[in-house]
């Protein structure tokens, strides 16, 4: 059931429409604490969605809320459970995601 609604929900964390893609942002936020390890299974797939274009987001608000969720999931999962993922990203991302990615893992 949850790789259900994460497949569903995972497009709205790339949506052309800025103001869906912040609340698809500051939902999941939302929703870190409540599911926290329970997200183990789909990590792979919200990491990749969350860090792609919002983390480099012209946008602050978007910016800001994909920032909230690195840190809600730092705070809430296992860090085990984040190494790899934020690994793969860093190793291809520029700017300002790579950066802050890289300060996570550090």
């Amino acid at each position: 059931v949850l790789f259900q609604i994460f497949d569903a929900f995972k497009p709205r964390l790339h949506d052309s429409n800025s103001k869906v893609n912040q609340v698809a942002l500051e939902a999941l936020h939302k929703m870190i604490p409540v599911l926290k390890d329970h997200l183990s299974p789909v990590i792979n797939m919200l990491i990749p969605a969350i860090v792609d274009n919002n983390l480099n987001s012209k946008n602050p608000g978007i910016y800001a809320a994909a920032t909230n969720v690195i840190q809600a999931l730092c705070q809430h999962l296992d860090a085990s459970l984040l190494l790899q993922p934020f690994c793969t990203k860093a190793q291809f991302l520029s700017g300002k995601a790579k950066q802050d990615l890289t300060e996570k893992l550090a």
